[in-house]
């Protein structure tokens, strides 16, 4: 389980820099992180849901992680924007022994967005090859 306060590092932002978010609720089946100082009329949160579906070897777990913040418009400075980025789990726990399958993709999903393939170092500038596809819009 997470603690109630991630700091140490735990979310950076895309200079590479700490950002402390604090659980501000929490339900059998998700959470909600608001980050530390935000302006109220602009949320940056991070939550985290699951959802387990089937029975027996056909159960799966839809696990969901997104990250949504909101600030000034950049042309419209009146009108709020809001960006966010949805990572979604899709795992057939009930024909599973262990979590390597999802580890393995899970890895390979984090590679990709932030890495940029030879590369050992962990981008956080959005510069990934993923990550660019991503918010570029591209293939």
């Amino acid at each position: 389980m997470l603690s109630n306060t991630l700091v140490t590092n735990e979310v950076k932002n895309a200079a590479g820099a700490e950002e402390e978010f604090e659980r501000s609720s929490m339900t059998d089946h998700a959470t909600e992180f608001i980050r530390v100082g935000e302006t109220p009329s602009y949320p940056h949160r991070i939550l985290i849901s699951h959802q387990e579906i089937g029975s027996g070897i056909t159960r799966r777990r839809r696990s969901m992680l997104k990250v949504k913040k909101t600030v000034a418009g950049q042309i419209d400075t009146t009108q709020p924007m809001t960006c966010s980025y949805t990572q979604v789990a899709d795992i057939p726990v009930g024909n599973m022994t262990s979590m390597a399958l999802a580890n393995d993709v899970c890895a390979n999903m984090m590679s990709f967005t932030a890495s940029l393939g030879a590369s050992t170092t962990i981008l956080y500038d959005g510069t990934g090859n993923g990550a660019k596809t991503l918010s570029a819009g591209t293939l």
